[in-house]
């Protein structure tokens, strides 16, 4: 069976107290919406299609940023969740397949429950993910009769006996389509908050004699993010099981808690991970490196044997080849390290080629950008780059050739060559004391 994912996200998320629309606002570096896309890809749909609201223009660009093949359908009157579906009524035109409900805000639904869902479908008209609260709260109930779940009562419209049952909604909900919006055709808005439920269809479909049933996921799953704290926590929440499942892939970590991963990051075996590392989104790491302390990597990949840090910056398109080592307050931007080189010092190296076993003396810069343009520095294998060299790109240092410390190098160092690019310097005798004693006294002068 064909399945479309229906992700709400129109909320306006007034308790986030931002102008940003709440499902953009961030966890592990992705939106919580992303997050939510990743979670239903899992099922390989044939239609993604998110409601967006508030923002709808910011929402389009990330969802299309995820799923350039992803729909974006319009909820310009916020009247409930079943009114939220209906939006992706004209989106499903002619969909034969299943249609799974996703909310925006609730970023964990694992790939494992969305599996089980659709595998209850096969014997169940309706299927809705439940949970077991430890605190039921204000959650929606689901009330089971006789091995079937009967209905959904939100907890405002909820009896006393209805309250005390501590099953509660996630609000996914998995239906065939044309029967889920047949469904939402029934719902009315007599109800405490004058909205159409979309748990509504629970108890409809109940009526005309069709099955429904319930899937439980831990709790944990189903946390939805509504105001700051709980962003936080959910924050929280990823770093630990990432941290964990890092753990478990054979990563050593010497502090875990200080340790932060983005949503898709990739680490391999028996890399060594030490305290105060960032992973930002797009970082793979492949086995046996090392990250050093207070490290912040982004868009890059780190290949086997490579050494990072401590204080080092990885920005974007940073490719590092095997055995390569990136000191302290070293920052590489959009450029190869070949293996075995090493830049080990208070350097910047952006939009360049370095050769293998090249080494970067301290102080190095790859001077890229003219104001305008970015322009590309290539240093070929076994080069010496003496500290605080200019390279002055577009440029090149050929294969075991040299700069003087020091040289400001704006033409091309051929193969084998030692390019020196200083003024001579000159000793004025005695000239520093002389200095000294003038300026001491302009000093004392201002100070009267």
């Amino acid at each position: 069976m064909t399945t479309a994912l229906i992700i709400l996200g129109a909320g306006m998320g007034t308790r986030m107290n931002s102008d940003l629309p709440k499902v953009l606002h961030e966890i592990a570096g992705a939106p919580m919406l992303v997050h939510a896309m990743k979670a239903g890809a899992a099922l390989t749909p044939e239609h993604t299609i998110v409601v967006a609201g508030h923002g709808a223009q910011a929402v389009e660009k990330a969802a299309k940023s995820y799923d350039p093949d992803a729909v974006v359908v319009r909820q310009d009157e916020q009247l409930g969740t079943g009114h939220a579906v209906a939006q992706a009524r004209d989106a499903l035109k002619g969909f034969d397949g299943d249609a799974i409900v996703l909310y925006g805000d609730t970023p964990f639904i694992s790939a494992e429950t969305l599996a089980a869902m659709s595998a209850a479908r096969l014997t169940h008209d309706i299927v809705v993910l439940g949970f077991e609260a430890a605190d039921p709260g204000r959650y929606g109930r689901l009330i089971v009769k006789d091995g079937q779940l009967d209905k959904i009562v939100e907890f405002k419209d909820a009896s006393e006996i209805e309250r005390a049952v501590t099953l509660c909604n996630s609000g996914v909900i998995a239906a065939k389509a044309s029967d889920l919006f047949a469904l939402i055709d029934e719902v009315g808005n007599d109800n405490a908050a004058g909205e159409y439920y979309l748990t509504d269809i629970v108890g409809i479909a109940r009526a005309r004699g069709m099955s429904a049933t319930v899937v439980s996921c831990d709790e944990a799953e189903t946390l939805g993010v509504n105001s700051r704290a709980e962003l936080a926590r959910a924050e929280a929440l990823f770093q630990a099981n990432a941290r964990q499942a890092a753990q478990d892939d054979g990563v050593t970590m010497t502090a875990p808690e200080t340790v932060f991963f983005g949503h898709d990051t990739v680490i391999g075996r028996d890399t060594v991970i030490e305290p105060n590392v960032v992973f930002a989104p797009g970082v793979t790491v492949e086995s046996g490196a090392t990250i050093r302390a207070f490290s912040h990597l982004e868009g890059c990949h780190v290949a086997r044997g490579a050494i990072v840090g401590p204080y080092a910056r990885l920005r974007p398109c940073a490719e590092l080849e095997e055995n390569v080592k990136i000191g302290n307050f070293v920052e590489v931007k959009n450029a190869r390290i070949s293996e075995g080189a090493k830049v080990n010092h208070l350097s910047y190296i952006g939009d360049a080629q370095i050769g293998a076993r090249a080494n970067i003396g301290a102080g190095t810069i790859t001077c890229n950008y003219d104001g305008f343009f970015k322009h590309k520095t290539t240093i070929g294998p076994d080069a010496f780059i003496g500290s605080n060299t200019m390279l002055v790109a577009p440029v090149s240092v050929g294969a075991e050739a040299m700069t003087g410390s020091g040289s400001v190098i704006t033409r091309d160092v051929p193969a084998g060559d030692l390019a020196l690019a200083r003024a001579r310097q000159e000793n004025k005798a005695g000239l520093a004391v002389r200095l000294f004693d003038k300026l001491r006294a302009l000093k004392a002068k201002g100070s009267k």
